[in-house]
């Protein structure tokens, strides 16, 4: 590894997101490598005062909060970006390109909770688990719909086969007869070792009788699933979303839960979090099962995310490569895959 440049000693990096229990091991990180530690405390809502907090620093580490080219370009000493998690769309990439700042998100942290969330909105979608609560004192010992499915002779749609997707492939293997995913930056041999057939998204979407989401959100997924996706769902599929709310297009979704071209939704990420007025009619419609984005929690995975992310942090102002850093198209590095 290379050292750390005697101009970056006693640095600034910040973290302008909180939200976790603790940052120690960030500082012990940091401060051990001769950064200085910084963590706004600010409202979230005030997007002035933490552009000003971090106006010195080096390195920020970031959740929620947009980094576009005006917020960036406001930064003249900031090198490096690293986002708790496996998005990038509130990072302006070509910005950060042009101002020669480096940029990583976290892979690979929550596979296993994302999936196992996933699983479990299928589950639930499937057995209209909350329906059944709702009609406990008055009808118990009869099903709350006639149309409880299982899954067993069905057929499971992935749109995704990266980390999470291919970790929530392996674990469905003995819950659904067959396995088809969409994924065209996947190499073949991916699909194999994973038990999925591979298939564009038209016949995903024709022949699943459950779809679970987990793509990045791009210019190329944003509102990936609209109204001409619904009108290719052939089998009345459940809909799990646990990747980005912008992916579906809320309308579309409740106007193919109101006209029954969808079996239930299972969602865990919106558009805008929270969640406004405008969403209250999707949300609670009867065979809508909603989470608050909570997906990637896990005592494990946050204890990954943080160490990942500070050690990413501190490979960017090194100059090491990072296998997490972002190009400017969105995607990781070509040779740390």
């Amino acid at each position: 590894m290379n050292e750390i440049s005697p101009k970056m000693n006693r640095s600034i990096i910040a973290i302008i997101d909180t939200g976790y229990g603790s940052y120690d091991y960030e500082r012990n990180v940091f401060e051990s490598n001769g950064f200085t530690l910084k963590i706004f405390q600010g409202k979230k809502q005030d997007h002035e005062a933490r552009l000003a907090f971090a106006n010195e620093a080096v390195g920020i580490l970031v959740r929620g909060t947009q980094m576009d080219a005006f917020f960036l370009s406001k930064l003249p000493n900031l090198k490096a970006i690293v986002r708790y998690g496996v998005g990038f769309d509130n990072i302006d990439l070509k910005a950060a390109q042009q101002y020669g700042i480096r940029v990583a998100n976290v892979q690979g942290y929550a596979n296993e909770s994302v999936s196992d969330h996933a699983i479990a909105l299928l589950f639930s979608c499937a057995r209209l688990l909350h329906l059944g609560q709702k009609e406990l004192q008055l009808k118990c010992g009869v099903p709350p719909s006639r149309d409880v499915m299982e899954l067993a002779d069905k057929t499971l749609g992935i749109v995704g086969l990266g980390r999470i997707g291919g970790t929530l492939c392996r674990k469905s293997q003995s819950l659904f007869s067959r396995i088809i995913a969409a994924d065209p930056y996947i190499p073949a041999e991916r699909f194999n070792q994973m038990g999925a057939v591979s298939c564009n998204l038209e016949t995903l979407l024709s022949e699943s009788d459950a779809i679970s989401l987990h793509c990045n959100l791009t210019d190329e997924t944003r509102g990936l699933i609209n109204k001409h996706a619904f009108k290719r769902m052939k089998k009345q599929p459940i809909l799990v979303n646990t990747s980005r709310g912008a992916v579906i297009e809320p309308e579309p979704l409740l106007d193919a839960l109101q006209r029954n071209i969808i079996h239930s939704a299972g969602i865990d990420v919106y558009p805008e979090e929270p969640p406004g007025d405008d969403l209250k009619p999707l949300l609670s419609h009867p065979r809508v099962i909603a989470t608050g984005h909570y997906a990637w929690y896990s005592p494990q995975s946050i204890q990954t995310l943080q160490k990942r992310a500070a050690h990413n942090m501190l490979s960017l102002l090194r100059g090491d490569p990072v296998a997490d850093e972002l190009t400017v198209e969105g995607e990781h590095k070509k040779n740390n895959h």
